[in-house]
């Protein structure tokens, strides 16, 4: 399930303090007012996760880092290096 962030239109509210978090089916109706102080509400656009764009592990670092580096001989064959 998605999580969205809402926050009030105008004014703020000591209930739900201006802006809020909901974990909300895809299929749910949009949302229009707040659960809590039943004050217009707007859909605000999250941050979100991407993942970083590293450069390959060198073999010294693979092999520093604790993995067992194979080098590819044939077909299903493969030597340690």
């Amino acid at each position: 399930m998605p999580i969205y962030e809402y926050e009030l239109c105008e004014g703020d509210c000591k209930v739900c303090g201006g802006k809020f978090t909901l974990n909300r089916p895809l299929s749910a109706v949009p949302l229009v007012k707040c659960p809590a102080c039943k004050k217009p509400v707007r859909k605000i656009i999250s941050s979100f996760s991407s993942p970083i764009k590293l450069k390959p592990l060198s073999i010294s670092d693979a092999k520093k880092a604790g993995f067992t580096v194979l080098k590819r001989l044939g077909k299903g064959e493969y030597e340690r290096q």
